[in-house]
């Protein structure tokens, strides 16, 4: 076997590496661009890479879905168990029953199989903190790295004050486990770039971004090279520029589709409750429709919706492989130029109390404008340091800085490019084993084993 390193950096395409990256560009020449699946989103795609398998198949329709028997949209949970097809490490073991694998960051990272883990986990106390930290298997691996690295920067990693800080902080971690263990596979997400676009876009001042993302690239690649590991360097998806955001639970709620509920003055939707409503992720949105005898109203109201290029049924499910269970019976895919916010309410004095806050497991979509502060906060540090001087004398307190303007978000991902070059690329140390200038998704799968295995 020959040991191999998969470095992750999100966003990264073909058109992006230029002046400002020279380790990646050195790559360039051994290179394909990756086809990749729709939804191109985080979850669904590193799924494939790792399952060889489409939504269809793995389960994985998204960063979240609706769960019906909880009648929750969850997004972003961890257990590898949401997977429902074998990993890349069950095949390699079969093989070779030496064969070890080390995940860090990769999505559904906990509760897995893998040797190696290291994935962000923070800690909610009871008294509602939020926490920075990870989880690690074995665990004295997190203890170790907060000590050796600092506490894993949950903050950076995520948020307003997102940085490269936290893809360092992984780089770190992938080659202390390196060091320790040697894995046969070592799997390394950088997802800086990807934020950086969806704030700027792919057209913004990114400068300093691709360079400092270029570097460390370049320092994990020259660290595992010098160890003898292979390295194959991927992206997921490429962020293509948005000027317009669609609302699909605004225009369900103005049809009387969508069911809500008003808590203290502000509006949540009663998922169970509501005849059709749509869980948003980035350009891919699931209407899910409680009675069979809706679906072809609610296909029509969104084929006539601007920004809207496709309404997948059934049949258009099976077309893009995501013809599962978890999938809402309609899909819609936006334009390029476009994508879909999770907004509902039509008065932001009644959004919900998490609207302006950063809070993943309570939106039910994703929302990019967690990435800003809210340019009508006249003094930002001000309001963010009284804040958190209630946090530190043990009040409650409401992180109330996030905006609701979606035309702040200028990248988006989530459809197929139409230009390749604008997509994910695939690049590698070994060119004798890519034989092709496209590679799709699910093939990613068996290139990786072929490093793995192939002399």
């Amino acid at each position: 076997m020959k040991r191999t390193v998969v470095i992750n950096v999100v966003g990264l395409t073909r058109s992006l590496i230029g002046g400002h990256t020279p380790n990646l560009r050195s790559l360039l020449s051994n290179s394909a661009n990756i086809k990749t699946i729709t939804p191109a989103v985080t979850c669904s795609v590193q799924s494939t890479y790792l399952t060889g398998k489409l939504p269809s198949e793995h389960g994985i329709v998204g960063n979240g879905w609706y769960f019906r028997d909880l009648s929750e949209v969850l997004f972003w949970r961890q257990s590898n168990r949401l997977v429902q097809s074998e990993k890349i490490w069950h095949v390699a073991k079969r093989r070779d029953p030496s064969f070890t694998c080390a995940n860090n960051f990769w999505w559904y990272n906990m509760v897995t199989d893998a040797d190696w883990a290291v994935t962000p986990r923070p800690l909610y106390c009871s008294d509602g903190l939020k926490l920075p930290d990870c989880y690690s298997i074995p665990p004295e691996l997190r203890d170790k790295f907060n000590r050796e690295f600092g506490q894993f920067p949950l903050f950076q990693f995520w948020g307003p004050a997102t940085s490269i800080v936290a893809s360092e902080w992984i780089g770190k971690a992938a080659m202390a486990i390196e060091e320790s263990y040697g894995p046969t596979l070592n799997l390394v997400y950088l997802p800086h770039l990807d934020y950086i676009l969806q704030k700027a876009g792919p057209n913004g001042d990114i400068k300093k971004d691709l360079a400092g993302i270029d570097a460390l690239c370049g320092k994990l690649i020259n660290y595992f090279r010098e160890r003898g590991c292979r390295v194959v360097v991927l992206s997921e998806y490429g962020i293509t520029p948005v000027k317009n955001a669609i609302h699909p639970n605004r225009t369900l709620r103005y049809a009387g589709y969508l069911s809500l509920k008003v808590d203290l003055g502000r509006e949540y939707i009663d998922f169970g409750a509501c005849r059709a409503f749509a869980v948003s992720d980035h350009q891919i949105a699931h209407v899910y429709i409680q009675n069979k005898s809706d679906i072809p109203a609610v296909k029509e109201l969104f084929e006539n919706v601007r920004g809207v290029e496709r309404v997948l049924d059934e049949e258009g499910k099976r077309e893009f492989g995501l013809d599962h269970e978890r999938s809402g019976e309609l899909v819609l895919i936006s334009k390029s130029d476009s994508w879909f916010t999770y907004y509902y309410w039509d008065d932001d004095a009644k959004a919900p109390d998490y609207a302006r806050t950063v809070n993943i497991h309570s939106k039910p979509g994703y929302d990019p404008c967690e990435l800003f502060i809210d340019p009508a906060i006249k003094f930002p540090k001000l309001k963010i340091g009284l804040t958190l001087a209630k946090k530190v004398l043990g009040f409650r307190y409401l992180m109330d800085v996030i905006p609701l303007d979606a035309s702040l978000v200028k990248g988006s991902h989530g459809r197929v490019t139409d230009n390749d070059d604008e997509g994910p690329v695939f690049m590698t140390t070994e060119p004798k084993l890519l034989n092709s200038q496209t590679v799709k998704a699910r093939d990613v799968f068996d290139l990786l084993l072929g490093h793995v295995f192939n002399g």
